[in-house]
């Protein structure tokens, strides 16, 4: 009983302490001076902000603000007291600082809201802090909104939320495209390509990925293709861009290096929208002339233009939201349009200026340089506050922050009226997509976990691979013997009955340099594997295994196979030997005849392995692709019903690859593997038990034709004479669609199947 009494007077005590504290004036006004971290351009009446003779535009040297660089170097100047911070420690700090710490929980707890993220949490309070939604667009009921470097879309479903929620659109006829890098293309590597494909995976129609597949927005072609790609929409009222690089190894240049990338944007942006429409660009400090150019460009574009910190974007950062509202008539930008769209591309920003100074009014740049300093006076007060609490934090300090947070995460949701949105409202609940929300499921979805301090992580990059791993977190896995078969108990069991195969189609894109990226295995082994691979020359035919390391016998291997075909062979398939068509050397199976009386071995040859100056194209070769699609087809021609099939392969990391095991799901009982195979060079083998003939019948003709333009490819770049791809060829890229490539058991098995011949190869590559 006292035990109640003293809960209840502790929550009381709770409930009047932040009570008080919340009726402060001091706290009242941080609070809400947290909501209006705002500055916003003021035209001269005169006209003196117009647009420049596109005769002057991208002809000069870029040029250096010299007020600006004094904001730069005083910034980098506190920044660099953080060098020595552990990452992780200083993040856990930083985020129980953090004002508006609590409102994405609460905000999770209150509004049930779809991939609710911190990017959901500012564009929601962007919405609700400037009148983002044209007047033309609500008056009609109908929005078309454009999302640029969009993944994993917590814009779209902050908005979809929004919208639907809210009394004056809740009836809003709203259609949206989105870009961003694929996460699906294999050459797009892990610190720029966003891995969680939440909404991707079930609104893939939504997504442009461009013609190559890469989606990368950088390029003039694919920009052209974008406005095409949404020329369905009658208008298009609204454009985000909230694109960046990870420049978490040189931050003091993380301006510099993302300018190209928000020249691009904005570019977009202006040949997208319709007059009267709205732009978010999200930009991070606004000191290089290149960043001068852009905001004075958009000034002239638009009628009001904002530069805004949200509430829900950490203090300490330099992230900035630039809203742009109404933009003008795109008649009188035109030829400044087409001569960015004919310099657009990665090294926009890097080539010359876009505009000289001379041509960027004074006013323009007075009001310039103080929206600069009032940002950079907010972050250095907020990075000089959290080293100061860093040293230690007293418990009156303490007590007063959580009392705030409580505040601010309540003063959120009343603020910007979030409410609970019933999960069948979803975007990704609403899509005509065969996988609709069951794609990803306990798949991980994590991006590059930053360690250590930043002069750690420096140090870590001067190692070579070696060293990379022995000080990773996988290191103890890797180097690890393996004592017994692998793959045992991992089983896709079919025939898969679920193939949509009349909707497959095949996917022919750019090239891939190197397998960088997969939705197939962990990013960071990927990473390590790559590392080993271009530092160490690497014949696998002439790799021996490790001495300490379990190899698979081939043996074990047909006596598993035939007591699997005993147990589940049928009364008519007693009366005939099963047949097991082996892709291998006769010499490493053919010593164990013993087992010929339960098994008839035939023996084909297996597909060649990536040459000794593609293995870094792992199993996206597209030779080695083709062969193993050549065995598959064999298979599915010979083998009869409850035979078997023993492949070799080297990984399956991409999505050709990936579909290729798809389809002996579909065609046999089961699908198992083994690893570390019998043969060095293979990664694994896959086991393939009780063949269906009437499912294979459905896939010969589907994969006849991917065995077609797989050759058409291969004779093309033949008489071109190229050994190696290059950024202007093309190859397959995907014949199975990714929303049946994501669903069912199959993530898992090929997650769990390349992680183990990821960590075999390592850690022979160890040992050598």
């Amino acid at each position: 009983m006292s035990s109640g009494n003293g809960t209840r007077k502790k929550a009381s005590k709770q409930q009047r302490l932040s009570s008080a504290v919340a009726s402060d004036p001091e706290n009242l006004a941080e609070i809400q001076a947290l909501f209006n971290k705002v500055r916003a351009y003021s035209k001269p009446s005169n006209g003196e902000w117009s647009l420049p003779d596109p005769n002057a535009a991208l002809r000069h040297p870029p040029e250096e603000h010299q007020n600006l660089q004094d904001l730069k170097a005083s910034l980098n100047e506190v920044k660099n007291q953080l060098s020595d911070k552990n990452v992780q420690v200083w993040h856990q700090h930083t985020n129980s600082t953090n004002r508006a710490g609590k409102v994405i929980a609460a905000v999770r707890s209150a509004a049930n809201a779809e991939i609710c993220t911190q990017a959901w949490c500012k564009f929601y309070e962007i919405l609700g802090t400037f009148p983002l939604l044209p007047e033309e667009a609500l008056q009609s009921g109908e929005l078309n909104s454009v999302h640029l470097c969009e993944a994993p879309g917590a814009f779209i479903t902050a908005l979809n939320h929004y919208l639907k929620t809210s009394s004056s659109t809740r009836y809003c006829d709203w259609c949206w495209a989105a870009n961003t890098l694929n996460p699906y293309h294999e050459a797009n590597g892990g610190s720029t390509t966003i891995a969680d494909d939440r909404l991707i995976a079930n609104t893939l129609p939504w997504w442009f990925f461009g013609s190559d597949n890469t989606g990368n927005i950088m390029i003039q072609k694919h920009l052209l293709d974008l406005q095409a790609f949404v020329s369905n929409m009658r208008r298009v009222d609204l454009v985000t861009a909230d694109g960046s690089f990870d420049c978490q190894e040189n931050p003091d240049e993380q301006e510099a290096l993302v300018a190209s990338l928000h020249f691009c944007e904005v570019t977009a942006a202006l040949l997208l929208l319709s007059p009267g429409g709205s732009f978010v660009l999200k930009m991070f400090t606004l000191y290089e002339h290149s960043s001068v150019c852009l905001l004075y460009l958009l000034n002239c574009c638009f009628r009001s233009v904002s530069v805004f910190k949200p509430a829900t974007s950490k203090a300490g950062n330099s992230e900035v939201y630039v809203v742009c509202l109404n933009y003008d008539s795109k008649e009188s930008l035109r030829p400044l349009l087409s001569k960015l769209i004919r310099n657009y591309g990665p090294l926009m920003a890097d080539k010359e200026a876009l505009l000289p100074s001379s041509l960027i009014p004074k006013s323009f740049l007075k009001q310039h340089e103080e929206v600069c300093l009032y940002f950079h006076t907010l972050q250095v007060e907020t990075i000089t506050e959290n080293l100061q609490l860093f040293e230690g934090i007293s418990p009156e300090q303490r007590q007063r922050l959580d009392h705030i947070r409580d505040c601010v995460a309540q003063e959120y949701l009343q603020r910007f009226n979030v409410t609970f949105l019933p999960r069948s409202r979803w975007i990704s609940r609403n899509t005509v997509s065969p996988a609709c929300c069951s794609v990803s499921a306990g798949r991980p979805l994590g991006q590059k976990k930053q360690t250590g301090s930043f002069n750690e992580r420096r140090e870590l990059q001067s190692l070579d691979w070696r060293g990379r791993i022995e000080r990773s977190c996988h290191a103890a896995w890797i180097q690890t013997h393996c004592t017994e078969d692998r793959g045992t108990g991992c089983t896709l069991e079919g025939p898969l009955s679920s193939c949509h195969v009349e909707s497959w189609y095949v996917i022919i894109g750019a090239a891939l340099p190197a397998v960088r990226n997969s939705p197939f295995c962990d990013g960071e082994m990927l990473k390590h594997l790559n590392e080993a691979l271009m530092d160490t020359a690497v014949d696998w035919t002439h790799v021996p295994p490790c001495d300490s390391c379990h190899v698979t016998s081939t043996s074990s291997i047909l006596s598993e196979v035939a007591g699997l075909c005993i147990d589940k062979a049928g009364s008519e398939e007693n009366h005939r030997r099963t047949q097991c068509l082996v892709f291998g050397s006769r010499s490493v199976w053919g010593a164990c005849g013993s087992r010929d009386e339960d098994l008839g071995l035939t023996f084909c040859a297996e597909p060649s392995f990536p040459q000794r100056g593609r293995i870094s194209l792992l199993d996206g070769e597209p030779l080695y692709q083709q062969q193993l699609l050549s065995c598959v087809m064999v298979s599915l021609q010979s083998l009869s019903s409850g035979d078997v099939l023993l492949l070799p392969v080297f990984s399956a990391l991409t999505r050709v690859t990936a579909a290729v095991v798809l389809c002996l799901h579909a065609c046999f009982r089961s699908v198992s593997y083994k690893c570390p195979p019998p043969s060095s060079v293979a990664g694994a083998v896959l086991v393939c038990v009780g063949f269906c003939p009437e499912a294979a019948a459905r896939m010969r003709p589907v994969l006849t034709d991917v065995q077609s333009s797989l050759s058409k490819l291969l004779k093309a770049e033949e008489a071109t004479g190229r050994s190696q791809p290059c950024g202007g060829d093309r190859q397959v890229l995907q014949f199975v669609p990714m929303e049946e490539l994501l669903t069912g058991g199959l993530t898992e098995f090929l997650w769990a199947m390349n992680s183990e011949i990821i960590q075999q190869k390592l850690h022979v590559l160890m040992q050598r």
